[in-house]
């Protein structure tokens, strides 16, 4: 099965830009009128998000996010074939402070959100980074696909790390000098697991290992975000938090992430992956040693 998937997208990967987005179009309205996928976990999403605005409004950007969900996909197919003279013509990013650091010997964190296109995102700071890129990612249910995914990714020498077993698969690691990526806005496993904190004035768990992580290493932390200059064309930027994590107080760091992630997702709204049900934990008075906002 998996050859024939491959096979299969990689013939895709050959077609050109303008006729893939010609397929987008089609298949958005498949998804999002006839199949209404996740509709209404995107709906209910964004009413949560932004509830001053209008439910025009929100269809709009609900509308503008199954058109970017579907660019995500067949833009990260094209990277099976694409040129790096092509590739870099589309994409942009300044990683001159982040070498700078890296020559000092010292390792690096970084975390980053749901933002498109998060597999350019891999590709060009795998590739523009002086050190090996780690990336923690969760395995995609199909195995064909999880498969092809992961030769996508490791094609420019990132190192991949399982989620699912993140301690055992990172002793390694850490032996030698890297950047770890980190993308922080998974939901938790449940609410005990997570600090919990406002997100979009919602009380709403972050994972803590990211913030945990960072202050046991003593690392310098930076916060990247993935910004569509217009269609197929994106600037990843990356905005350092501090050079020692083991010098910020409890909550701090997963505090500045979240006005952080809230400011990238109210600049460009449409260019975040609302299918996933970011707000499906209540909170609860027993989570109160767990509050920091």
């Amino acid at each position: 099965m998996y050859y024939l998937v491959y096979g299969i997208l990689w013939l895709i990967s050959l077609l050109p830009f303008s006729v893939l987005y010609f397929i987008s179009d089609a298949f958005y309205g498949l998804l999002y009128y006839v199949i209404g996928y996740r509709r209404k976990v995107v709906m209910n999403n964004l009413l949560i998000a932004f509830p001053g605005k209008t439910e025009k409004e929100r269809i709009q950007i609900a509308k503008k996010f199954y058109h970017n969900l579907v660019d995500y996909f067949l833009e990260s197919i094209k990277l099976i074939t694409i040129s790096d003279k092509e590739f870099y013509k589309r994409c942009s990013g300044d990683f001159d402070e982040l070498n700078r650091l890296a020559a000092t010997g010292t390792n690096i964190q970084l975390h980053s959100g749901h933002q498109f296109n998060w597999e350019l995102a891999n590709r060009i700071y795998s590739q523009k980074l002086t050190i090996p890129f780690v990336l923690v990612y969760m395995p995609i249910s199909n195995k064909a696909i999880d498969k092809i995914f992961k030769k996508i990714r490791l094609r420019h020498g990132t190192v991949l790390i399982d989620a699912t077993n993140y301690r055992k698969n990172m002793l390694g690691i850490y032996k030698k000098q890297h950047a770890l990526a980190l993308v922080a806005d998974q939901s938790p496993a449940n609410g005990p697991s997570a600090f919990w904190l406002n997100f979009f004035s919602r009380p709403t768990p972050f994972l803590y290992t990211p913030e945990k992580s960072a202050q046991r290493s003593k690392v310098p932390v930076g916060f990247a975000s993935f910004k569509k200059i217009k269609r197929g064309y994106y600037k990843f930027e990356t905005t350092m938090i501090t050079l020692n994590a083991a010098d910020t107080e409890k909550g701090e760091l997963t505090r500045k992430y979240r006005d952080f992630l809230q400011q990238q997702i109210s600049e460009q709204p449409d260019n975040y992956l609302w299918s996933h049900r970011r707000w499906k934990f209540e909170y609860k008075e027993e989570y109160e040693k767990l509050w920091i906002d």
